[in-house]
């Protein structure tokens, strides 16, 4: 695949995804190295969509670490129990924060990142070896949509592990 995406002229983010999908496969097919590949899935997120930031954290012994992304700084290491990405890795499932401010124990890596989605990725062993967590600078910015699309892409992530 070309390093250029190809994208609907829409704000319809279902079929912006369900462009995305295909292409995200093509781009990481017979590609071995995962960090490369996170890498790509972070920045074809981020230029399809403008999210605030997009990446991987990473479980690293009793942490999620810092992994490929795109967007400001971020924190770089993460404990099981705290913000939303430690609660997806513990609960194994995705989680939708329309207001960040509302969400128990949030980390604010950045204070101007207002809703958050975060999505573990399963190994082939359906343990969680990372999450993928997408953050938007506007309120209330994700949906079912983005939920089920962004899992796509983590059952994706899944067969390159």
């Amino acid at each position: 695949m070309a390093e250029t995406l190809i994208l609907p002229q829409t704000t319809e983010r279902q079929e912006i995804y369900d462009s995305l999908l295909p292409q995200l496969q093509a781009l990481t097919e017979g590609e071995p190295d995962l960090t490369a590949n996170l890498a790509n899935i972070a920045a074809a997120l981020k230029e399809a969509f403008g999210f605030f930031w997009v990446g991987f954290y990473l479980k690293k012994g009793n942490q999620l670490v810092l992994g490929p992304f795109q967007g400001p700084i971020a924190c770089t290491r993460i404990h099981f129990d705290k913000g939303v990405c430690g609660a997806s890795y513990s609960r194994k499932e995705t989680i939708l924060v329309p207001d960040v401010e509302q969400f128990p124990g949030h980390i604010a890596c950045s204070s101007s990142s207002k809703s958050e989605v975060v999505v573990p990725v399963f190994d082939p062993a359906g343990e969680v070896a990372m999450v993928l967590d997408v953050d938007s600078d506007r309120l209330d910015d994700f949906s079912e949509v983005d939920a089920r699309s962004l899992e796509q892409i983590a059952a994706l992530i899944t067969t390159l592990l």
